[in-house]
């Protein structure tokens, strides 16, 4: 139907591709067609926007994982970002940038991997763009949100005193993506490393999560761990002009990782503490709003632990060891420059 390769595709056959494989937007809204979409915020809402892009040999090597996933991750990490604001997903832009006889097959799986996650968060594509690029395949993804004002949740609210809590497991991803790129040996097959390669390739944004916690006005500020959860921290507290003490025995992580940190010569911590891709949530509350957010996490189903608390010391996060001393990580987390 339409043609074997992308140069018989084209440009315009590109764009009928994924305009028949996502739900449009319904009048008097405008979708993909037209020079610029038109959208209709619910009354008393405010527009939440985020953008990621995702560039081939920076942030990710179609030789991990199957292209479906890197659809889905595409579009999942931009639903973290509104996740940590609180607010419901309604539409996305897609822009994608293709090398020559980028092969067909894979631009489908990219498609489905992006209708299934945008089908799972009610999530509507709107429009973007496509180009040809000379190097390797990037995909830019903008995702717009809502929510009502009042309860939307910033970086800048924490309190000196207020608990640090973090959603999940930390460290999941980082480990994963050491065993996809390094290999370990002993680590490549088994149910515990598949595990966490598919959180690193898979991850699960937690956007109903980051809505409740919004609507119950229990917490001060909030962020997705994507960098890591020492660096985001980090975001909170310039923000917010507080710092944090981390206690890297509270850091919660899962049985998969447990079982793999033993064929490391020194307990992983910095794959927790620093690793980078969880796309959980960190948030700041209260201790008084403990048994309430505990709640929050029992009726969600994801579990919610306090890892520390917020200082007064601006900008300053500290990782503290099991044993009393001073956590210091080769890096605080991941940077582009």
């Amino acid at each position: 139907m339409y043609g074997s390769s992308l140069s018989t595709l084209g440009e315009f056959g590109l764009i009928d591709l994924i305009r028949t494989r996502f739900p449009q937007p319904s009048p008097p809204e405008l979708g993909i067609g037209d020079d610029a979409a038109l959208l209709v915020p619910a009354p008393g809402r405010q527009l939440a926007v985020s953008t990621d892009l995702l560039a081939e040999g920076v942030h990710f090597d179609r030789s991990c994982g199957p292209d479906r996933l890197l659809g889905r991750k595409s579009l999942a990490v931009n639903l973290s970002d509104l996740a940590a604001m609180g607010a419901v997903p309604r539409w996305f832009f897609l822009s994608l940038a293709l090398p020559a006889g980028f092969p067909l097959a894979g631009i489908e799986a990219i498609l489905d991997g992006l209708a299934e996650q945008a089908t799972d968060h009610g999530c509507l594509l709107a429009g973007g763009d496509t180009c040809g690029s000379k190097s390797g395949l990037v995909i830019s993804v903008t995702i717009m949100g809502e929510q009502v004002p009042e309860l939307l949740v910033t970086r800048s609210g924490a309190r000196p005193g207020d608990d640090i809590w973090v959603s999940g497991t930390l460290g999941d991803a980082a480990l994963g993506l050491t065993i996809l790129m390094q290999n370990h040996t002993g680590l490549a097959d088994g149910s515990a490393a598949e595990f966490v390669v598919s959180r690193h390739l898979d991850p699960t944004p937690r956007c109903r999560l980051g809505q409740r916690l919004a609507e119950s006005g229990l917490i001060s500020a909030m962020i997705d761990i994507s960098d890591g959860l020492l660096a985001d921290l980090g975001h909170v507290c310039r923000q917010s002009g507080c710092g944090a003490e981390v206690w890297l025995k509270e850091l919660p992580r899962s049985p998969a990782f447990e079982e793999l940190a033993g064929v490391f010569p020194d307990y992983p911590w910095h794959l927790a503490a620093a690793g980078g891709e969880d796309y959980e949530l960190c948030f700041t509350a209260a201790p008084e709003q403990r048994a309430a957010i505990a709640g929050v996490g029992k009726n969600t189903g994801i579990p919610l632990t306090v890892v520390g608390k917020v200082t007064r010391s601006f900008g300053r996060v500290q990782a503290i060891m099991p044993d009393g001393s001073l956590f210091q990580p080769p890096a605080s987390g991941y940077t582009h420059f």
